[in-house]
């Protein structure tokens, strides 16, 4: 072995000969031992050393990321089974003002896992690789203080320059979260209302009733009313005339609705028995007066055109008088 300290006596001084292999590993003392020159000894390291290390980080690398990728996988459609899904709601029956419960599983929480489980593998892939790519550039003696203070000043400047991406992505993952709509729900955010035809962290994707798309960034966003989320409500105002009898009236309603409620054509649609709520209005024609029936998700509209043809043809047969604007038009001759 060659010793990294020579005394020499010729002149009672010592000389300090640095190790060539201090802070290398163990394949450059091997070198050195096997050959005796240090020289030889640091090129074997910088050759064949350093070259396996990053081999084996890269490798370390892929194997960590892997892991997390299946992990996270198995993580996500955990929430889409059954199991899951009732355990879930037996915690939202012990702690209801904790856990709203989102009805069955359908599509919509389908798709919600699916979005978040690519983003967190997106975010673990982004987490892996840095680090792996640091360790790297520690290889080769890179003082990695400049470059880690650069790339925060260049984060600091991206998050400056792009807030507005940045905000529709965090708003994007918090409704996706929060479960505030998905595929199939018919919303309202304000400039546009329609049915959701896809959800990103980036932007939603409605469709009107008029066929338009809108593509609406998720940080535009202020509020959202979902009119399909979890059950709907049919609300109709029927006018009769004032010299109508007002209890008649009811009966015929609250008659025609249940017919539709026992129908095998549309019980399905109805969750409860309907409600004559009574009058509601006294209008400038006629009074108003409401019903209301509980629906499936996205099925009020169907219901309610329904509801109107048969009761127009209820009102028709019992003679009640359905009210409309009547204008008196004066005819004067033309002087001789």
């Amino acid at each position: 072995m060659v010793p990294s300290i020579a005394a020499l006596s010729t002149d009672d001084t010592v000389t300090v000969v640095a190790d060539p292999c201090v802070g290398r590993g163990a394949l450059c003392e091997w070198i050195r031992d096997a050959t005796g020159e240090d020289q030889l000894a640091k090129a074997g390291d910088v050759l064949l050393a350093t070259p396996l290390r990053i081999i084996f980080i890269a490798f370390l690398a892929l194997i960590a990321t892997r892991l997390a990728r299946r992990a996270i996988k198995r993580f996500v459609r955990s929430f889409e089974q059954p199991d899951v899904q009732r355990t879930l709601g037996s915690i939202r029956e012990k702690t209801p003002a904790a856990l709203l419960t989102t009805g069955p599983v359908n599509m919509r929480s389908v798709q919600r896992a699916e979005t978040i489980g690519a983003l967190l593998s997106s975010i673990t892939t982004a987490v892996v690789w840095t680090i792996a790519v640091f360790t790297i550039l520690a290889e080769f003696d890179i003082n990695l203080g400049p470059l880690i203070a650069g790339a925060g000043i260049a984060g600091v400047a991206l998050g400056f320059g792009a807030q507005s991406l940045v905000k529709d992505f965090l708003s994007g993952m918090f409704m996706l979260v929060e479960d505030q709509f998905g595929v199939g729900d018919i919303i309202d955010v304000g400039d546009a209302s329609g049915t959701v035809e896809g959800v990103s962290l980036r932007t939603t994707r409605l469709r009107d009733v008029e066929g338009t798309v809108w593509h609406i960034p998720n940080g535009e966003i202020r509020r959202v009313g979902n009119k399909s989320q979890q059950w709907s409500r049919a609300l109709i105002d029927f006018e009769v005339a004032y010299e109508t009898d007002i209890v008649a009236a009811k009966d015929a309603i609250k008659r025609v609705a249940d017919e539709v409620w026992k129908d095998e054509a549309w019980g399905d649609s109805i969750l409860e028995e309907p409600e004559v709520w009574g009058v509601e209005a006294f209008g400038p024609d006629g009074i108003a007066i409401r019903l209301v029936v509980k629906t499936t998700p996205s099925s009020q509209w169907k219901v309610m055109r329904e509801l109107r043809q048969r009761m127009k043809a209820a009102f028709d047969a019992e003679g009640i008088e359905i009210p409309f604007s009547q204008r008196a038009v004066w005819v004067r001759p033309e002087a001789s």
